[in-house]
């Protein structure tokens, strides 16, 4: 206790104080100050996390493509499948679930 009082009431007091309110003014009444801060970091790393995702989704359809794009068959159930593409004159019929989603 004797430290803190001679800090703030010796020779060195204007250094403590400013350093002090120096202090406060960048962690609680900035504007950046650390629950924004952590609140930033959170968010970046939740978009790093999205970022992977999409890109592993990437690769997924550039490797559905190639495999499409060479084959008329493939092309045409992946139409039917994906996009409920039809013939002139043909019904289509989609079977869903109890949550109604489509059944795959």
């Amino acid at each position: 206790m004797n430290f803190v009082k001679r800090l703030f009431w010796g020779e060195y007091r204007f250094y403590s104080i400013s350093t002090s309110v120096l202090f406060v003014w960048m962690f609680v009444l900035d504007s950046n100050d650390l629950t924004i801060q952590y609140r930033l970091w959170s968010e970046l790393s939740d978009m790093k996390a999205e970022k992977a995702f999409y890109q592993q989704k990437i690769k997924e359809l550039e490797k559905e493509k190639r495999m499409v794009i060479g084959n008329p068959a493939l092309l045409e159930k992946y139409a039917r499948e994906k996009y409920l593409m039809k013939k002139p004159k043909q019904d289509i019929f989609v079977i869903v679930d109890e949550a109604n989603q489509p059944i795959e």
